[in-house]
């Protein structure tokens, strides 16, 4: 059926598909045991200064070792597919396949299964062995060969029960905040280095998605993060704003996987980085490989002005080529606990940006969610702030559907209160509300909104 709305209900097609995420180093924590190499989140969070509180990747939310109670909690919300990621660093520490974080995901999926649960797996969520930064991390060529060959031991033992793959997570983040601002890991500040890696990782989907073809015949694509960005204004140097930050956030990643090339003003802008010489004769092609799927993570959108204004903030180093952009807060906008401003017609205009601007893929909102100051009271958490965010970017993502976009499914980021990078701990996203603690484990009121909303397939 299609999403046809009506006074009272706005219905989701049939096979829509109702999800929530995590990631491997955000939530399994048991980070020394079974083999696991150290990954360069716990050489980054074990620096002073880099992550809120001190905080490191033990014990984050215990799920090595509650995954079971974990898909137990998914079953009983009605989710139809979990969208996790799997942890190099565990699989094959120092290049060596380990049987023992193998097993673990081997585990996962049956398990998954078993509960009628559709396993979405995603091959990188930012946790790089750190022996491969060792030797270069994403600033050099050799990781994306390095990573072809993660994903074909990976895909080797999980390719007939996977469900939907995806290649990496937000590549922008790992190469511009790890490798530009350095406020990921591995926490370096270096424009050259950023651009590098940008492209490495974007050739190290092209090689994954060859691997997967082979050994899959389950759907595979790539998550990007895309955000709208509006000028502040009509004067040629906001709209100028404007080509920059969505060349560098969306247009960067969006071109050379849907278009089969990067786009030319983009790469004049990151020329005086080294962009030409990273980029090799036929790297294109292998990035362009066709893509099943493609995920749209969305958090905000972007006003961006080409100068100074009242209460503006300069672009940083995650920005390169961007020096003389600045980003102009919406006042009157609410925000989350993280101080982001909550824009649910950005997700809109984030789908429509794709279906308009490029060949047709079909798409999933594979992360959206918020952070709130939560408070477990009498066995409770309350958290009416997030119930209102979700309806209002499910209408938004309806709003989609309504105008023609080809979405098949949204996930809630995240599943459980997990580590929120250099956040720590401090910031709490889950569906389900984690004691630290004790790891005890307490749906939330929008948890069981969340499962009402997936039973009947449709908003009221």
């Amino acid at each position: 059926m299609s999403a046809q709305p009506t006074p009272d209900v706005l219905a989701f097609p049939d096979a829509f598909v109702w999800g929530a995420a995590t990631a491997a180093f955000q939530v399994e924590g048991s980070t020394t045991v079974d083999g696991r190499e150290a990954s360069v989140w716990d050489t980054f969070a074990a620096r002073p200064g880099t992550v809120a509180g001190g905080d490191t990747g033990d014990p984050a939310a215990d799920h090595y070792r509650r995954y079971a109670e974990d898909v137990e909690l998914m079953r009983s919300l009605g989710l139809t597919a979990y969208r996790f990621s799997l942890s190099w660093p565990r699989i094959l520490p120092h290049g060596t396949p380990e049987a023992r974080g193998l097993e673990f995901y081997d585990r996962l999926v049956d398990q998954l299964l078993a509960a009628d649960i559709q396993p979405w797996a995603t091959l990188y969520h930012w946790d790089l062995p750190q022996s491969l930064e060792d030797r270069g991390g994403w600033t050099a060529r050799d990781t994306a060969y390095r990573f072809a060959e993660y994903a074909e031991t990976v895909a080797a033992l999980l390719g007939d029960r996977v469900a939907s793959w995806s290649t990496l997570n937000e590549p922008w983040c790992a190469a511009m905040l790890g490798y530009g601002s350095g406020v990921h890991a591995p926490g370096r500040t270096s424009p050259e280095g950023a651009v590098a890696a940008a492209h490495h990782l974007l050739l190290a989907h092209g090689l994954a998605m060859d691997v997967l073809r082979q050994h899959t015949s389950s759907p595979s694509g790539i998550t990007l993060n895309l955000y709208p960005v509006v000028a502040d204004s009509d004067d040629t140097e906001d709209t100028d704003a404007v080509r920059r930050i969505d060349g560098l956030q969306n247009r960067l990643f969006l071109d050379p996987l849907l278009r089969g090339g990067y786009p030319a003003d983009l790469r004049e802008d990151l020329a005086r980085f080294g962009f030409d010489a990273v980029v090799r004769d036929g790297d294109e092609a292998v990035v362009g490989k066709p893509i099943d799927w493609l995920g749209v993570n969305y958090y905000r959108g972007y006003r961006v002005a080409g100068s100074a204004r009242a209460g503006s903030k300069p672009a940083g180093r995650e920005w390169p080529g961007a020096d003389q952009v600045h980003f102009v807060p919406d006042l009157a906008a609410p925000r989350t606990a993280s101080g982001w401003e909550v824009q649910p017609s950005g997700l809109t205009e984030s789908l429509l940006q794709v279906h308009r601007d490029y060949p047709p893929v079909p798409l999933y909102v594979t992360e959206n969610g918020a952070a709130y100051p939560d408070v477990l009271r009498d066995g409770e958490v309350s958290d009416d702030d997030r119930v209102a965010f979700l309806d209002a970017h499910l209408r938004a993502s309806h709003d989609a559907l309504a105008r023609g976009v080809d979405l098949r499914g949204y996930f809630y980021w995240s599943l459980l209160d997990n580590f929120e990078w250099a956040e720590g701990y401090a910031k709490r996203f889950g569906l389900v509300h984690v004691d630290y603690r004790t790891q005890r484990r307490t749906p939330k009121r929008s948890a069981r909104w969340y499962a009402e909303v997936i039973a009947r397939n449709a908003l009221r």
